[in-house]
């Protein structure tokens, strides 16, 4: 702490110690009187360097000769941004937007943005980064993201899973439109249940995240925002067909219902029905599967009374089948004619969500989300079953209000969950219900032109997990133009869902031991977490193109963690920790505009992860250490009369990768101590002919890398050793793919 009040400390001296320039800035009332403006936003373009008027409507603002351009901004007004060539006091009058006419701007986003004023390390994805990919679902869509990896579960269900600062999915909180939907039964297969065309944007936080959104994060937060039926296209239709004979269709219809209502109805359905065995192992490389997907999205806005609200219907149906290529399910379920796996999932979704922006006084608002999911799961995997129905009712209360100015900001408010399951495993049911009320206060201090610092707190009384505290801090400091250092520090606490979060461990013939240490979920304890990061972002003009590096280093530290044990492989074994675990990594990434609309984004990324286990500290299995990611993104001229093209290439590199033991199996079930290294590269191609029609043509994995021989005892898959967990690569092989997308505005 004494370290932190040294930084608070200092901060004064270092804003005075350069040159300054002083204004006011005031607004006209019906009277033609001048009156100041407090908590208006003024800063140098392009830069970190701004700061808020007091309460007389002044300011004073670090100057450099090179700051030329300065932005006047605040809620209701015209944002002005007004040329400065001394240091002469400025006086300068804002405008309300009520008087004035409608101005349209255009200008070139950029299709991943990385935040240099937010505390919290964000990076926000637009839909254009989405369209550098096929991204049939959200599991998909970060195959252009070097933050997050995209990897399979196992080699049968054709499941993607995906990790963020070397932990994988139940340690992230996955929210849509920030209430969380991934989590309980859907952390196997949810990500797949959201397709890519529904998706607006995308927010990936690094580290524990904001308490605002509940106490589970612990590794980050990845936030979908979805299209709003007021603003996305009035007919939107994406086709898609793939080599593997994967077809998918995505259409959304949205109509205006009223002034204040609209509504989108959305639909996708998607098929695979060809059994495909590239390596010739018996086994189907890839699931046949069908999906429907519909979801009906109201929208209401008053703006003259502040009010804007969603509402949300959905509707889930998921079946697929996988196994070997001669299983037929009518005739060999439930026996050892030929090993077969079936998951057919029902889901329904209901939610909503009202904000009140209070219109006289606009930093005050209040914001209500609500959801209710039931998922029913019914499957098996050779002889194994497994059943599960969760349901699952989320409510929370959000109080955003200032103190004083806009420098000081205050989120507070209530949260209740309620999550009941109901488990099948082979013979043997599970089942509990979890509860939690909980409470938070979030400050916000931001003086734009050094540091922006966000404080969190809550506490919650759960019915199995106790009463607990989960404090979180977020600080971004600018060191000078376009530097920004950040660091946080966060805990996160969860219950641990051993089986729907581990489901590929069915596809195999491994018993399955919980050491029960009498804890309340499965007989074991709640994980608990503590997470630290440091990054350095800083933005560049090089041959008079713009770019930014950025260095992250985060560790995640273990209080407690429930250890999935693959060391026997004759058994999967869970049990608290006992002893140390922990994920350090490290990133380093390079977005830079080489030319015009030429893009490159180049990245390196480390990880350290280790779990005691009771075999001893290891290396967490199939976890590179080392991963090289390279994006690279044309795009032609946007003003040519035949339309124009764009190109994306994705390329990745993983290091060797460590098994889990086969020492004690066969030798021909043994398995070397780590894996090849893997390199693949995406390309995709799209023409685009008019804003309302362009085809894309893409290939993924086109170098044909493939695990040969991915499921071990293929040969004997009702035997002892039979385990399709040891996934390292791609096991298809090359895929193909075309599609198109028709809009209509």
């Amino acid at each position: 702490m004494k370290k932190i009040f040294f930084v608070l400390g200092f901060i004064p001296f270092l804003a005075f110690s350069q040159n300054d320039i002083q204004g006011v800035i005031l607004e006209t009332n019906e009277q033609k009187s001048e009156i100041p403006i407090t908590g208006a936003n003024v800063y140098w373009l392009n830069t970190a360097v701004g700061t808020v008027t007091d309460f007389d409507g002044e300011f004073t603002l670090s100057y450099k000769p090179d700051y030329k351009n300065l932005v006047i901004s605040y809620v209701g007004y015209k944002t002005d941004t007004i040329t400065v060539k001394s240091q002469k006091p400025i006086r300068h009058i804002l405008k309300s937007t009520s008087t004035l006419e409608e101005v349209v701007v255009t200008s070139r986003n950029k299709a991943t943005a990385k935040s240099y004023l937010q505390s919290q390390n964000i990076m926000t994805v637009s839909s254009d980064e989405l369209l550098k990919a096929a991204c049939c679902n959200l599991a998909e869509s970060f195959e252009t993201n070097p933050s997050i990896d995209v990897n399979f579960a196992d080699a049968v269900s054709g499941t993607r899973q995906i990790k963020m600062l070397g932990l994988t999915t139940p340690y992230i909180l996955i929210a849509t439109e920030n209430i969380p939907s991934i989590r309980g039964a859907a952390q196997a297969y949810g990500l797949s249940f959201i397709p890519g065309t529904w998706v607006e944007s995308i927010q990936i936080t690094k580290g524990a995240g904001s308490v605002v959104n509940g106490y589970e994060s612990i590794a980050g937060q990845i936030n979908a925002e979805l299209v709003k039926p007021s603003t996305d296209k009035k007919l939107y239709v994406n086709l898609y067909g793939g080599s593997n004979e994967r077809l998918e269709l995505n259409t959304h219809v949205n109509t205006k219902v009223s002034d204040k209502w609209d509504t989108g109805l959305y639909l996708h359905g998607s098929t695979q029905n060809k059994k495909h065995d590239v390596n010739g192992d018996n086994f189907m490389d890839m699931p046949m599967y069908d999906q429907i997907n519909i979801m009906n999205r109201w929208q209401y806005t008053n703006p003259e009374k502040g009010v804007v609200s969603f509402i949300n219907l959905k509707y889930l149906n998921d079946g697929k089948q996988t196994g070997e290529v001669n299983f037929n399910p009518d005739t060999d379920k439930g026996t050892t004619n030929a090993w077969g796996s079936e998951i057919d999932t029902e889901r329904f979704e209901v939610s909503a969500k009202l904000g009140y922006v209070n219109p006289e006084v606009p930093y005050k608002s209040i914001g209500v989300q609500t959801a209710f999911s039931r998922h029913d799961q019914d499957s098996y995997f050779g002889l194994n079953i497994y059943d599960i129905v969760h349901n699952s009712l989320y409510a929370n209360a959000i109080y955003n209000t200032l103190i004083g100015d806009s420098r000081h900001k205050v989120k507070t408010g209530i949260s209740y969950t309620y999550d009941q399951y109901d488990e099948l495993v082979n013979t043997d049911e599970y089942s509990r219900t979890e509860s939690s009320v909980g409470a938070f206060f979030e400050y916000n201090y931001d003086n734009l032109d050094r540091l922006n610092l966000t404080a969190g707190v809550r506490v919650d009384q759960h019915n199995l997990l106790g009463f607990f505290v989960t404090p979180r801090l977020h600080m971004r400091y600018t060191l000078w133009e376009k530097g920004v250092f950040r660091a946080s520090v966060g805990r996160g606490k969860r219950s641990a869902n051993i089986f729907t979060e581990n489901q590929q461990m069915f596809a195999t013939s491994r018993a399955i031991n919980i050491v029960n240490s009498g804890g309340d979920i499965y007989g074991l304890d709640p994980e608990v977490a503590w997470n630290y990061g440091v990054s350095y972002l800083q933005g560049f003009n090089l041959f008079g193109r713009k770019g930014d590096i950025a260095f992250d280093f985060y560790k995640t530290d273990f209080q407690n963690q429930i250890v999935v044990d693959y060391e026997n492989p004759l058994a999967v074994s869970f049990y608290n920790l006992d002893g140390a675990s922990y994920a350090n990594s490290f990133q380093t990434e390079v977005n830079y505009n080489i030319f015009k609309r030429f893009d490159l984004r180049l990245a390196y990324k480390f990880y350290d992860v280790k779990t005691e286990y009771q075999s001893g500290k290891l290396d967490k299995p199939l976890t590179p250490k080392h991963r090289l990611f390279a994006n690279m993104s044309y795009e032609t001229n946007l003003q040519s009369t035949g339309g124009h093209w764009k190109f994306d290439a994705t390329y990745n590199w993983l290091s060797k990768q460590r098994f889990s033991s086969t020492e004690t199996n066969p030798l021909a079930y043994q398995l070397p101590n780590y894996t090849p290294t893997v390199g693949t590269l995406n390309l995709q191609i799209t023409k685009v002919f008019s804003p309302k029609f362009e085809v894309y043509l893409g290939g993924e994995n086109v170098t044909n890398e493939r695990q040969d021989n991915p499921i071990l005892a293929a040969d004997d898959p009702f035997g002892a050793n039979f385990d399709s967990t040891f996934v390292y690569g791609p096991v298809f092989g090359s895929m193909y793919y075309a599609g198109l997308r028709f809009k209509i505005n």
